[in-house]
């Protein structure tokens, strides 16, 4: 118990000192003209423009992310199957994956179906 305490103390004190160190011998003055200005670079900007990123962009992430996950919960199924037939357990586990294959697979004509990844 009395290392976990002395390493919060330890951790607690050196915050302390990160955040108490800049402010006693940073820079006092806040408001110079650099930082007034748009940007720090020392480039005048010539015009502002918004970017517009395609939400479908963001969806196409996040589907492949999604089905990525899926895919890598397979993994340890092939890995403990061998395991799980000599425990006779397989039909128990076969039944979970197949659900869990059934919701990929619907997750999959979902997507398709839905035009998730058509970019027209």
């Amino acid at each position: 118990m009395l290392p976990i305490v002395l390493l919060i103390l330890v951790s607690f004190i050196f915050c302390l000192l990160l955040i108490a160190i800049p402010y006693f011998f940073g820079p006092k003055d806040l408001n110079s003209k650099a930082k007034a200005s748009d940007y720090e670079c020392g480039l005048a900007p010539k015009e502002k423009k918004s970017t517009q990123i395609s939400v479908k962009f963001f969806l196409t992430a996040i589907l492949f992310i999604l089905f990525d996950i899926e895919i890598i919960f397979l993994y340890p199924f092939a890995l403990a199957y061998r395991d799980f037939l000599e425990m006779e357990q397989a039909l128990g586990i076969l039944f979970a994956m197949g659900l869990f294959l059934l919701l990929f697979i619907f997750g999959l004509w979902w997507e398709i179906k839905s035009k998730a990844l058509d970019w027209k």
